[in-house]
């Protein structure tokens, strides 16, 4: 059983058995209700411990190599430029259209009332809003350690951020060994990311059985809804991909379809956009992209960047904070939104259950909403996990359509067996 499953398997039994101990063995459930919090508990503490130094050495190890892919020739410049520039369209475009989706579709209120009293306990973690002087004072740190042991995510990152491109401009051995350091600390978090989640189950268990028993079967409904909700913005972002394939590549949307479709295929069926990579190569050779493009772009693309992140991600922290009432102000949101497209640059490329809460918590703490849900909906991150994949393999195609375009690469024939027979036909009567 994969770790996903694993998870997710943990997460309806102990949703059951709270259900069903809260409904005929009420003694039990009140014994074991602080018995599954405390574990729970633990292991979501032990994912936070990882979060300030992986964000820190994920984000640095991210602006090195992008920095060193753009001094390598112009195309990768164009290309890092545009994707950067796209997460953040990603991440606004998440901040306008969720609140909207929310309002005209609302979580129904007798799973959001049973859920606030299911995490009773986090409602009491919602950060303070913080007044125009105080946020603008506190992007700049004046102790960047005090930040990163605060959780001040915001201020950590611009400091993180300033680093990074001050690095780069060292002579080539300092700038290595540094890179070197930081890609070394990343590694080792993201093992003990792994050893954190192969007890998984075990505290997915524990505070779903605490949400089963305190807010009963509405707990489901709400975990659909989550679903459908931050699945909408991935789709939405995914789509995209179209329109600027069409005005920026000059592709027909038929064709863009048919040349994305096996890419989709692949992404489908391993929910990774690295294994999509010989499809989307394969795909936009039949779009008339030299290689000379595609073998620059689409690597690129698959290593830094991705496109639903940012609006997927941002779009969980909204839930977040409207599922518990917050009324964010716009500095929250603008902290939202400018976390989630920095962090998104470095994000790690594995599944969804190993980079979900390390790319979804800085947007939250940078945003004072409460971390307690991820531990809910990592479990059911299958389904908006394989939007994020496919959203991300149809923007890298129409990325490096519109990058070959713009910077000057004349279309080639398609090389398909199809277009050689046609070719060959007329010689042949």
């Amino acid at each position: 059983m994969s770790q996903a499953a694993r998870i997710l398997t943990a997460l309806v039994a102990g949703l059951l058995l709270g259900i069903a101990s809260a409904a005929w063995a009420e003694g039990f459930a009140a014994r074991a209700i602080p018995v599954g919090e405390t574990i729970g508990g633990l292991w979501l503490d032990s994912l936070r411990m990882t979060i300030v130094p992986l964000v820190v050495a994920l984000l640095v190890t991210g602006i090195a190599a992008s920095a060193e892919a753009a001094r390598a020739s112009r195309l990768a410049g164009r290309a890092i430029l545009f994707y950067m520039a796209f997460l953040w369209v990603s991440a606004i475009l998440a901040a306008l259209m969720t609140p909207l989706l929310l309002d005209l579709w609302p979580m129904p209120h007798r799973s959001g009332a049973a859920l606030m009293v299911a995490l009773s306990g986090a409602a009491g973690k919602v950060g303070e809003i913080p007044t125009l002087a105080q946020f603008v004072r506190s992007i700049i740190p004046t102790n960047p350690i005090a930040a990163a042991a605060s959780d001040a995510i915001l201020p950590l990152i611009f400091f993180t951020t300033v680093f990074a491109f001050a690095l780069t401009r060292l002579p080539p051995a300092p700038r290595e060994h540094l890179v070197a350091f930081f890609r070394a600390i990343a590694d080792v978090m993201l093992v003990i990311v792994n050893w954190v989640l192969l007890v998984g189950p075990i505290g997915v268990f524990a505070l779903a059985y605490v949400v089963g028993a305190k807010a009963g079967g509405g707990a489901f409904g709400a975990l659909v809804h989550y679903i459908l909700i931050v699945s909408a913005v991935g789709v939405v972002i995914w789509f995209a991909a179209w329109p600027i394939a069409r005005f920026g590549g000059g592709v027909r949307f038929l064709d863009f379809t048919r040349a994305v479709g096996p890419a989709h295929a692949v992404a489908i069926s391993t929910q990774s956009s690295l294994a999509s990579l010989p499809a989307m190569l394969k795909g936009t050779e039949r779009l008339g992209v030299p290689v000379a493009a595609s073998g620059v772009t689409l690597p690129l693309a698959v290593a830094i960047f991705r496109a639903t992140g940012p609006g997927m991600n941002l779009a969980v922290a909204l839930y977040i904070a409207h599922w518990f009432g917050m009324h964010l102000t716009p500095l929250q949101i603008a902290a939202g939104i400018a976390v989630a497209a920095t962090t998104s640059l470095g994000a790690v490329s594995l599944p969804g259950s190993v980079s979900y809460i390390s790319s979804i918590a800085p947007i939250c703490l940078a945003m004072g909403v409460p971390l307690e849900p991820l531990v809910l909906f990592v479990a059911v991150e299958t389904l908006p996990d394989l939007v994020r994949t496919v959203g991300n393999v149809a923007m890298d195609t129409a990325a490096a359509t519109l990058l070959a375009r713009r910077s000057g690469f004349r279309p080639q024939e398609a090389s398909s067996e199809h277009d050689r027979l046609l070719k060959e036909e007329p010689a042949a009567s």
